[in-house]
């Protein structure tokens, strides 16, 4: 068990339960478990990522959730779906729930496309400056890792902000975890990164004042995320 722990590394304590689950997966793919094997306790694996146990206990219920591991009470946690090392929790969600994941794409375009157009009518000067403050932080973290998610989400949850419209604010918060699960691909995966160019004509389009062209940017941007969906999920089959 000792040696086995050693493939564990210590992670940044503020980064997401999502970089957590990144890590379990290497773990778990680079010490051999098996499918019905168990994983070591929550307290081991906190003391090796250098997390609380909390954060743990967060990130297997995610896991838990799509059927990759079972928690039985009093015996412990087993793997029960196969993990590759270079899965991430992105790639794992389109294995497991491939589904799911398409109807929520589906839902993100209709609530995206059309806030974007109405960001475009409605944004005041502060909502333009805010949305290119954070437009600059993602190009600058894009850049730098080659990945920006957290970044991305911010980006776009600015747009949502800027329709002025509460209600489409509280559905965007009711599917929150589904839609975060399209920011949540780490560095080394660089999932949609062809879309990256188009953020900032998206922006600059809503800058304009053009709600059509803003739309149209937005459904184009979704695109490449549907296409690199779908290669995950065919590339799992």
């Amino acid at each position: 068990m000792s040696g086995e722990m050693n493939l564990l590394h210590p992670i940044a304590p503020q980064q997401s339960d999502t970089l957590v689950l990144d890590a379990l997966t290497r773990y778990v793919a680079q010490s051999g478990t098996r499918i019905g094997e168990k994983l070591p306790p929550e307290r081991v694996l906190a003391e090796g990522l250098a997390v609380s146990r909390n954060t743990v206990r967060e990130a297997l219920k995610r896991w838990e959730a799509l059927g990759i591991i079972v928690r039985k009470k009093g015996s412990g946690t087993f793997l029960q779906s196969e993990i590759a090392a270079n899965d991430s929790f992105l790639s794992l969600r389109f294995k497991n729930d491939s589904a799911t994941m398409l109807h929520a794409l589906e839902v993100r375009r209709i609530i995206e496309c059309e806030a974007s157009a109405l960001a475009a009518v409605r944004a005041t000067e502060s909502d333009l400056l805010f949305i290119e403050q954070k437009l600059d932080v993602m190009e600058k973290v894009h850049l730098s890792v080659g990945s920006a998610g957290a970044e991305d989400w911010q980006f776009h949850a600015a747009i949502y902000s800027a329709a002025h419209n509460p209600l489409l604010l509280q559905m965007v918060g009711g599917i929150y975890d589904l839609l975060h699960a399209f920011f949540e691909s780490p560095p080394e995966q660089a999932l949609f990164s062809d879309s990256f160019p188009l953020h900032r004509t998206l922006f600059e389009a809503i800058a304009r004042r053009e709600p059509e062209t803003a739309r149209r940017l937005s459904n184009d941007i979704l695109n490449i995320t549907e296409r690199d969906m779908k290669e995950v999920i065919n590339a799992a089959r």
